[in-house]
């Protein structure tokens, strides 16, 4: 009998905005001028000082198993940060470090979820939202935003997605991949329909000080009291501190979500990197000027960048309020023939032709849930992105 695969794997896509990523970095190597937007990752180097205390960590020995759950002073410094930035109290217990965010929401989704449950998730979303859920056995259970209305939460909409499978709701704001931030009042009704029928909220607040409208980072526990013993945060170092592949998350909850969490983390990966684990201890702790210098320069970038995608015929783009992506609506480009013959039809066809044509990498939309847009995003520099804007005009014109 010839042994299979499990029918999960069957099931599971790769994800595609890694793919992107990995396709324009092979294309690159080959000697490709590519311009690549597709990657989720500020272009900025760690902080020196973060740098300099993971090498004191190896000098100090500090390369031996830890705790599951993380250090015990990264775990204060969490609590520290959440304390200052949300006014959340949370305890050791409460606080787990896990590999980067995305195992976080992994842990999460294992713990709290069983086949048959529903994830409710707003569209566009994270393209890891939805198969995280389904390895869980359960479903995910998509809600569409718009761009007219600023991709804004439609409360009717999410109360009459709610049934007696339905077992949590996922928030990622600010978004990947539209920049929005949702409004207080939006997140205090998601707060208050989920203690109304006992739901989990997922908060991903990965992008939550990579913020342009000058303000500081609310969730749902920070403004609705009573929803936080339904709340999972789940944030990390990547974005904020320009750390992405020191894979370094957390998560704050319920404590006994935390414990089943980590219980999980105990039979797959163990704990975090150690030495990554006191980099990450020095960028909560130590000097944070840099974040509001690398938020300016990802506002001035993004004005660019989306102003110069509004002057080119047949592309929308709502003005991103966060994070570092765009999410240009490209359906005033379907049905136009390219110079070779090919007919741009849906977001997947139209990133092909940028990259092939233009040599810039983007992300086609159906990979985030609507096929109508691509994303772009702005972590490079301006020379950079000018170019890439250059390069997209040229190539959009030649289309039929």
């Amino acid at each position: 009998m010839e042994l299979t695969l499990s029918n999960r794997v069957k099931a599971l896509k790769p994800s595609p905005t890694l793919q992107m990523d990995a396709k324009a970095k092979a294309l690159k190597a080959e000697g490709v001028d590519i311009i690549n937007l597709s990657a989720g990752e500020p272009d900025f180097d760690t902080p020196l000082h973060i740098k300099e205390a993971a090498k004191k960590a190896i000098d100090k020995g500090y390369t031996r198993y830890t705790a599951v759950g993380g250090i015990i002073e990264l775990k204060e410094a969490i609590i520290d940060r959440l304390k200052r930035d949300y006014a959340l109290d949370y305890s050791l217990t409460e606080v787990m470090v896990s590999t980067g965010g995305k195992q976080a929401l992994y842990n999460a989704a294992q713990a709290i979820l069983n086949p048959n449950d529903e994830v409710i998730i707003f569209a566009p979303y994270w393209v890891s939202y939805p198969p995280i859920v389904e390895l869980a056995g359960a479903r995910p259970i998509i809600i569409e935003t718009v761009s007219e209305d600023n991709f804004s939460i439609d409360i009717n909409m999410l109360r009459s997605a709610i049934n007696d499978r339905t077992k949590a709701i996922i928030i990622n704001s600010p978004s990947n991949p539209t920049g929005t931030i949702y409004d207080e009042a939006a997140i205090k009704q998601v707060a208050e329909i989920a203690i109304e029928h006992n739901l989990y909220i997922i908060t991903d607040d990965i992008y939550d000080l990579i913020r342009f409208d000058g303000k500081g980072p609310y969730n749902a526990p920070s403004l609705v009291s009573e929803a936080k013993r339904l709340t999972i945060v789940v944030n990390g170092v990547s974005k904020t501190y320009a750390m992405t592949g020191w894979r370094i998350g957390y998560m704050a909850g319920p404590e006994n979500v935390i414990k089943a969490c980590t219980k999980i983390q105990s039979q797959s990966t163990s704990n975090p990197n150690s030495i990554a684990q006191y980099a990450a201890l020095e960028a909560l702790r130590g000097p944070d000027e840099f974040i509001s210098e690398m938020r300016e320069e990802f506002k001035l970038r993004c004005k660019t960048f989306v102003n110069g995608l509004m002057e080119i015929g047949g592309i929308k783009c709502p003005m991103p309020q966060g994070a570092f992506y765009c999410f240009p609506d490209i359906s005033g480009l379907f049905g136009r023939k390219t110079p070779d013959g090919k007919t741009i039809v849906d977001s997947l066809s139209l990133s092909e032709y940028l990259l092939e044509k233009a040599q810039v990498a983007s992300i086609p939309g159906i990979a985030f849930g609507n096929d109508n847009y691509i994303r772009f995003s702005f972590a490079a520099s301006l020379s950079v992105l000018k170019e890439g804007l250059n390069r997209i005009e040229k190539v959009i014109k030649k289309l039929l």
